[in-house]
Parts: C-alpha cells; sequence; structure tokens
C-alpha cells in the first residue's frame, strides 16, 4: 500500500506532521486511552502508505519493547518471592527507632533501586510503607507520597533500566545509526538530577506539599475494632413499615447500617428509600459494645448469635494491573462474590461515596473496603490489589527470593560490562526465573504491561514514519538556523524544555519516541553530535514533576495522598524549571556538543 494517495514527499510529511499533532491533541482531551489514540495514528499513517508496512514490521524488532517486557517479569519474580517486601518490613523496623531517619533511607532506597527496576511496581509496594511512616511521625501521608513518586521518577535516570523511557529512547536512537548507549553511561548527569531533586525535596516539601488527610482517616476509625452482624426483621419487630435510614438503632454512635438485604436483592444503592420489611436483612457495622446489646434486641434477630465476622477498614490503590479497571464497579457484585464492601472511592481529591456502583473503575483510583481481613485478601488476590493502608500479606516464595535478586543483579552487572546486549540478557534471567520456580508462566506475564507496550509499538512506527516522510528533516531545517547561534547550552536547553513540556501534557513514552528523531535531525543539521541532545530528550522526558498524568507513578500516588491536580503544579513547576538549566549546563560538558 505504497503512498495510496499519491502525496508528494512535502506532502507526506506536512501529513505526518499533522497526524502528530492530531494525536497530542487526543492525548490531552483524553478521548480515548493513549495506547488506542497511538494505534489510530499508526494506522492511518500504514493506510495513507506512508508508513511503509515493512518500516512498521522492523518496529517490531527494536530490541527497546522486549527488553522492557522482560524486565518487567524480572521485578514481577522480586514481588512474587518477597525480596522487594523484606525491604518494606526492614523500614517499618527502621520508623519505630527513628521515622525521620526511615523516610530518607527510604527515598534513597527508592531511587537506587529504580535504577535497576522498573519504578511502577516499586512504588506500589512503597506506598503501605510511607503512609504507615506518616502516621508513626504524625503527619499526612500527603507530605510523604509525591517525594516517593519523585524519588523514584530521578532514581530511573541513573541507568539504562531505570525506565522504560531510557530503553525506548536508545532503541530509537539504534535505529537510527548511533552507537547503543551503555547501561551506565547516563549515571554521571542521573546522579546530578538525583542530588538537586533530593535537596529540593529537603528545603522545599516541608514548606510547598498541602497538609491533607487521607480518605482513611476521613472516613474510618481504625482504632476500634468493627464487627459486620446481620439480622432478620422477624414478624414481631416495629421496624416493620419503617424508612430504614430513619431507624434510631441504626443511628447510635459506633453503628453503621450498610445494606439491606430483600430475597437475593441489595438494597444498598438508594438506602433512603427503603421501607423495611418482613424478612428483611440488614448488615450492620457495629462495635463489639453495639454488637453484644443486638443479642438481646427485640426488634432484630440475628442471624447469627453465636458470633459475627471481624471486619476491617482498608484503602485499596487500583494500579496498572489491576483487573478493576475498566469496569462499573457494582457489575463486580464484590457483596456477593468476596462479602466486601466498598464504602467510597477516591479520585482527584474528591470522596465518591453516593452511586458508588456506578463508578468505572480507573487506574490511581483508592477505593474504601470493608470486610472480613480472608475476604478482603482473596478479593485483593484475585483483582491484582494494592493495600495501601498495609503492606501486602501474601505468600511469598520467600526460598527463592535470593535467584530473583542474583537475576537482577547479573542482568544489570553483565551488561554493564559489555558481556551481551541487554535484551538476551534479560531473556536469559526471565527463563531462569520461570525454571528455577521464582514465579510461574502464567503469573510472570501478568506482569507485563500490554497496554504500555501497544503503546510503544505503535508510536515506534508513528516514529519511523517521522523520519521516512521528511517531516523529521522539514523540522530540523525550520529550527536549526536558530539554533545556529546559539551558545550548546542553550540549544541543549531548548530541546530539553520542549521535551519536558510534552511530557508532562501527554505519555512520556510517546514524546520519546516524537523527539528522538526530532533531536537526531537537529544535531545533524547542526552538523553537531546527536548524542547531547538525545540524553536531553531521555532526561526531560523521565524527569516529569509537574502534572498527575505525566508519568505514571505520579498517578498512583494523586489518590491516596488525597492530591489536587494544583499540588503537582505548585510543587512540581518549580522543581522542573529549575532542573531544566542545571541538566542542560552538564550535559555538554560530558557530551560535547
Amino acid at each position: 500500500m505504497d503512498n495510496l494517495l499519491n502525496l508528494t514527499d512535502t506532502q507526506s510529511a506536512i501529513l505526518t506532521m499533522l497526524v502528530v499533532l492530531g494525536m497530542f491533541g487526543m492525548f490531552l482531551r483524553e478521548v480515548y486511552p493513549t495506547e488506542v489514540v497511538a494505534m489510530i495514528g499508526v494506522s492511518i499513517l500504514l493506510v495513507t502508505g506512508i508508513l511503509p508496512y515493512e518500516a512498521a514490521v522492523m518496529a517490531l524488532a527494536n530490541p527497546a519493547p522486549w527488553t522492557i517486557a522482560a524486565m518487567f517479569i524480572i521485578v514481577g519474580a522480586l514481588v512474587r518471592t518477597g525480596a522487594l517486601n523484606a525491604m518494606t518490613q526492614i523500614a517499618e523496623r527502621q520508623a519505630k527507632v527513628s521515622p525521620a531517619r526511615a523516610i530518607g533511607g527510604g527515598l534513597l532506597f527508592v531511587a537506587f533501586a529504580s535504577a535497576i527496576m522498573n519504578n511502577t511496581p516499586l512504588v506500589v509496594v512503597m506506598i503501605p510503607v510511607f503512609v504507615q511512616l506518616a502516621r508513626t511521625l504524625g503527619t499526612s501521608a500527603s507530605k510523604l507520597l509525591i517525594p516517593l513518586s519523585y524519588a523514584a521518577i530521578v532514581g530511573g535516570t541513573m541507568t539504562l533500566l531505570g525506565t522504560s523511557t531510557n530503553l525506548l529512547v536508545d532503541g530509537v536512537a539504534r535505529s537510527s545509526g548511533l552507537e547503543p548507549f551503555g547501561i551506565l553511561e547516563i549515571f554521571p548527569i542521573g546522579i546530578v538530577v538525583v542530588l538537586w531533586t533530593f535537596t529540593y525535596l529537603y528545603f522545599m516539601a516541608p514548606r510547598l506539599l498541602p497538609d491533607r488527610q487521607s480518605m482513611a482517616t476521613m472516613l474510618s476509625d481504625r482504632s476500634k475494632k468493627k464487627f459486620f452482624s446481620e439480622a432478620v426483621i422477624p414478624p414481631e419487630s416495629n421496624l416493620i413499615g419503617r424508612e430504614a435510614t430513619s431507624v434510631q438503632l441504626f443511628k447510635r454512635d459506633g453503628v453503621r447500617l450498610i445494606d439491606v438485604v430483600r430475597g437475593d436483592t441489595s438494597l444498598r444503592r438508594n438506602l433512603k428509600a427503603v421501607t423495611l420489611e418482613l424478612g428483611d436483612r440488614v448488615i450492620l457495622r457495629t462495635e463489639m459494645t453495639e454488637l453484644l446489646s443486638l443479642q438481646n434486641n427485640k426488634e432484630l434477630k440475628r442471624v447469627d448469635q453465636v458470633s459475627a465476622v471481624e471486619t476491617t477498614t482498608v484503602e485499596v490503590l487500583i494500579t496498572p494491573n489491576c483487573k478493576m479497571v475498566g469496569r462499573r464497579l457494582g457489575a463486580m457484585r464484590l457483596r456477593s462474590r468476596y462479602a466486601v464492601y466498598p464504602l467510597a472511592v477516591h479520585r482527584r481529591d474528591a470522596n465518591i461515596s453516593a452511586q458508588i456502583d456506578d463508578i468505572i473503575v480507573k487506574v490511581g483510583d483508592t477505593l474504601l473496603l470493608e470486610g472480613a481481613p480472608e475476604d478482603i485478601r482473596r478479593l485483593a488476590e484475585d483483582m491484582n490489589l494494592g493495600d495501601v493502608s498495609t503492606p501486602s500479606q501474601r505468600a511469598y516464595r520467600r526460598g527463592h527470593a535470593w535467584v530473583a535478586i542474583a537475576v537482577l543483579l547479573g542482568v544489570v552487572t553483565l551488561s554493564a560490562l559489555g558481556i551481551a546486549p541487554i535484551l538476551m540478557l534479560a531473556m536469559i534471567g526471565v527463563t531462569v526465573g520461570l525454571m528455577t520456580g521464582c514465579i510461574d508462566a502464567d503469573e510472570a506475564f501478568s506482569y507485563v504491561d500490554g497496554r504500555l507496550l501497544a503503546l510503544i509499538f505503535a508510536m515506534l512506527g508513528v516514529g519511523s514514519a517521522l523520519q521516512s516522510s521528511g517531516a523529521v528533516g522539514i523540522i530540523a531545517d525550520t529550527l536549526s538556523p536558530v539554533m545556529l547561534v546559539l551558545p550548546p547550552f542553550f540549544v541543549v536547553l531548548a530541546v530539553y524544555l520542549l521535551s519536558s513540556i510534552l511530557t508532562e501534557l501527554v505519555s512520556n513514552n510517546a514524546v520519546a519516541v516524537v523527539m528522538t528523531p526530532i533531536a537526531i535531525g537537529l544535531a545533524s543539521a547542526l552538523g553537531v553530535d546527536p548524542r547531547p541532545l538525545v540524553v536531553a530528550v531521555m532526561i526531560a522526558a523521565s524527569a516529569s514533576f509537574a502534572t498527575p498524568i505525566g508519568y505514571q507513578t505520579n498517578t498512583l500516588v494523586y489518590g491516596p495522598g488525597g492530591y489536587k491536580f494544583t499540588d503537582f503544579l505548585k510543587f512540581g513547576v518549580p522543581l522542573n524549571l529549575s532542573l531544566a538549566p542545571i541538566v542542560s549546563f552538564v550535559i555538554p560538558f560530558i557530551w560535547p556538543l
């Protein structure tokens, strides 16, 4: 399907740029998920013949996405064997001795761990630890969770494996003829980014971060044990014919009406309209004293007069691999399937409790759930939930933890020594993890973010079209006359700022694929080494601080921290603006233009 529209080279380049601009507009408006937008864009380029089929197939041969997928599985093995959990336990023990030191140590651990592993599962595991550290210090989680995300982000700038963006930029650069990046080649600029970010966090976090209560603190009292109790309306009860929400018994301190079940139908969606009838079963959440008093109450008859189910209230974080994403909360029938009640949903600084069943679950949401610990645990395992309030309690394969750690360190070390390509080592590492039982095959591939891979492959096709259509050349030729008169610092700064601004608005991986060939083309037009400009794109596309949508770890802490969108702007924009000149100044010293 070569040039279906019989376009000239200039027309192909212009149409390609229009398609990319249209994609960015759709990214911003969130019309479709980012991976869908990327697939729409690459499909248009394929249909019009601007992107040759052979070039699209070559994108599938790029080692970057496959390396990313393999590293996801290796990190999954670390989670499965409890290696990451062991680190959280060390942090918790340290918190009891010196909470302040535990925070500093925890942030440093996150930064350096992010340098050699994917930071998304790392942040998911560490959120409960930092929430507990906040409780120990008597402060709010909102003071600690943005620093947690930022530490993970900047840690990823220290090595090629630190983030998928680094691997992706390297993959695009290779396809453009550049020498591959070494695993530690960007470490000097990465450590500068880490040092400045930690300095900024130390001085500015206490002043600029909000002091805001998390949802669990606002909506539940965890100091007292609560019990679910089920009672039936007997024939002699004077509650028959009364509105459920007007019953004084259900308004006592320590008693909450959770549900009214009539037959097999739950009426909890609109309890205000429920008139109690004979045989209705009411589900109450009660403290122990109130639970005991129900045994002598003639208006209700406990279904189980011997015992009741002890419940707990937990906040659970919706992560990218959670099976709830995209599903309506009510359609999952959590009450009937798991005996777990969703009490509230937190999204973008809003606690939602009305019409909760109609909410479509999204990544970054926080759910407040109540139920018996074993029921919540069963739900968490089935749905891949992350527990925000307490670290996840799973059956770890702790005897295999040393194998998972050895695999990760082996991949990093051998790659750094140049023994073999990263992809080969990562694939061997995955094989070792599967063979030794660190992780089962079905579980291993659940850690691979299919949506991310779809985005990456599609954007690689778009990047290829930008090059083959001549769009990169036009952009470079347009910018080069201005850049020629600028000193190296301002050339790097211009590329960095453009990449940084775009990253805050759309997917960092999409920006990386689009900006890398532009940076290489610009360097060629200027007659300079493209490597420093590619590094500027790599750092800028990762260092996303100003919005909760620019980087996935920001999205993850958005709900648990109770943040507003403006909190990220207030705290992140100064960091972005201060980091840009620092990075632009240092890069030419390491990679001369």
